[in-house]
């Protein structure tokens, strides 16, 4: 066997051992077990784990942006006009939330944090100065103050009368500090003395800066990467009692911080809001790529906030028959010490038709006014989020206050608010490297296979060249016959005369001439 065909014969063998082991491990999925299983032990709640120090410090910057709605029309709208609103905004806030107290418990499978929040104003991101610009709006303590007396005539007329000894009207009209961090209201004043539950102060965030919404225990991951980051207790307790059924009162999913890796496009996502005092949910909308990180795209749904007939599981949303609202609103009264408050989404986006165009500068707009989460399917990180939230007071006639006697029952809307975040380009960096490893390593058997291939391919060439080479020895031709009949006699022998001499010799080939020897004896 020659040197080339040891050579093609190894080059075959190699070929078929790359292209049998490649295939079998594509089709076992060994090298793709193993870095999942590898990722699902590094991203848990544990010292020492990958996603843990990012996880109590998240480096990417938050901002909160406010925007109020500002009534242009208060006298009309207080005789039955329709309402007229310009949106102001927005009032730009640097959000920083850092966990605190973050403990270890029940041997480790679990952990508790709080979350403190800190608001710092941005200039360079907002309209105004909050200090200075004034919004008119709903007078939101009066109206809380309303509904707790309404039912009884007697307490009514008592709040009416005080309400108008000090000029306290439906209406107010407040610096945006006011509105935010709060402001001494001379109605709340008036009560709170004989009231210890009231506070004179009020604001939509007050006590919300510097300050956190109680403990939260949270899943690890460590022992099922399903519930990585899911919150166990929220203030000592595994369910909220505001509600009228378990279903509504359970607390389920993550604070939207934290998901668990490898999600699938077909599942439902559940995040725990403490703001809303009940948990939402969110479903796959499309495939987005954010600052070259893939990412799923999921965002509530309408039957979220869908009224009872659309969406039955949600009558345990409703505090009473009577106050069970429409597609698109949420009565949070029982957690807000009974004031008015209906929660939506801002401008009434998913929501019926009718709230928005019962007042007059609404527009629901999808790509302003929709929350989201985009999120890195094989790590669960979140990349970019919006989550936008809006806070309305429900308007009516309430016996006992004269004022309120032409007002048709609306939905009116007082601000909305977007907390937004895109990953930074540090954490990018290293969310890179990380993919890169898993990719590589789960598409290692695919390598073999592609190894295997090129070495089948020269394999062939090879096997195509000999055969080649073979048939081409077959075809040579030689120039002269072995056995032609020769022509003269010249050409009947191969000896060549040295000379013309020898040529004409007679005897040339047959006769051998010797020297004739001297005879002794003659």
């Amino acid at each position: 066997m020659t040197r080339r065909s040891c050579a093609i014969y190894a080059v075959g063998i190699v070929c078929a051992h790359l292209l049998i082991i490649g295939i079998g491990l594509v089709v076992a999925q060994v090298f793709r077990t193993v870095i999942h299983n590898r990722l699902k032990k590094e991203i848990t709640l544990t010292e020492g784990s990958r996603v843990f120090e990012t996880w109590k410090n998240p480096p990417p910057p938050v901002f909160m942006e406010y925007f109020f709605f500002n009534v242009t029309n208060v006298d009309g709208f207080l005789k039955g006009a329709k309402a007229m609103v310009t949106q102001v905004g927005p009032y730009t806030y640097r959000e920083y939330r850092p966990k605190a107290n973050v403990t270890m418990v029940q041997n480790g499978t679990r952990v508790s944090a709080y979350n403190p929040k800190t608001f710092v104003f941005v200039r360079e991101k907002s309209v105004g100065d909050p200090t200075v610009d004034e919004i008119t709006t709903v007078n939101i303590p009066a109206w809380a103050v309303m509904n707790k007396v309404k039912g009884s005539y007697w307490r009514a007329s008592m709040v009416s009368i005080w309400m108008n000894s000090i000029g306290s009207g439906l209406f107010t009209t407040r610096t945006v500090q006011e509105l935010l961090w709060g402001y001494k209201d001379p109605l709340l004043a008036r009560i709170a003395p004989t009231n210890p539950d009231v506070e004179e102060t009020f604001g939509l965030m007050y006590k919300k800066n510097g300050t956190n919404d109680g403990e939260f225990v949270y899943y690890t991951g460590e022992q099922n990467y399903m519930d990585y980051g899911r919150v166990d207790t929220w203030r000592g307790q595994s369910q909220v009692s505001f509600w009228t059924s378990n279903q509504s009162n359970s607390i389920n999913g993550t604070d939207g911080s934290a998901f668990h890796p490898f999600l699938s496009k077909d599942e439902r996502l559940y995040v725990f809001t403490s703001d809303l005092c009940r948990s939402i949910y969110m479903e796959f909308e499309k495939d987005v790529v954010v600052k070259g990180i893939p990412a799923y795209r999921f965002t509530p749904p309408r039957s979220v906030l869908a009224s009872k007939e659309e969406n039955p599981a949600n009558e345990g949303f409703c505090i009473s028959p009577k106050e069970c609202l429409g597609t698109g609103l949420l009565k949070v009264s029982p957690c807000r010490k009974g004031a008015p408050v209906v929660a939506s989404f801002p401008h009434f986006y998913l929501g019926d038709p009718k709230y928005a165009a019962a007042i007059d500068g609404l527009s629901p707009i999808r790509e302003h006014h929709q929350t989201f989460l985009d999120l890195n399917p094989t790590t669960g990180v979140p990349v970019r989020a919006n989550k936008r939230a809006q806070i309305n007071i429900l308007m009516e006639r309430i016996s006992g206050f004269p004022t309120t006697r032409s007002l048709n029952e609306t939905i009116f809307p007082v601000m909305f608010l977007n907390e937004s975040v895109v990953i930074d380009d540090a954490s990018v960096a290293r969310l890179n490297k990380l993919l890169l490893i898993v990719t590589l390593v789960s598409n290692f058997p695919l390598i073999i296979v592609g190894l295997g291939a090129i070495m089948l391919i020269v394999f062939i060439i090879l096997l195509v060249r000999a055969r080649k080479q073979k048939n081409e020895v077959k075809r040579i031709v030689f120039t002269k016959p072995l056995y032609a009949a020769p022509t003269t006699a010249e050409e009947d022998t191969s000896y060549t005369p040295v000379s013309d001499k020898e040529k004409d010799d007679t005897h040339n080939g047959t006769y051998i001439g010797l020297t004739p020897t001297t005879d002794p004896q003659s």
